[in-house]
């Protein structure tokens, strides 16, 4: 069940990740759900689509805290 949260987590930043405002607000909630491993595959999973889209690469303020 965990790899589908984490699933749905990605699925919502994608969706989002036309505004940072919006992704950032997101990407805390998801922070909050996630288990400690779960964060760790996101934060694998950020690094990679941020380089793709520099403009969201403040928002990992977020998880680097």
């Amino acid at each position: 069940m965990t790899k589908i949260m984490l699933d749905y987590t990605k699925s919502i930043l994608e969706r989002v990740s036309f505004d940072p405002t919006l992704f950032y607000k997101e990407l805390q909630k998801a922070i909050k759900t996630l288990l400690p491993h779960e964060i760790k595959q996101l934060k694998v999973w950020l690094i990679k689509f941020t380089h793709r889209k520099p403009e969201l690469k403040p928002c990992l303020v977020v998880i680097n805290s």
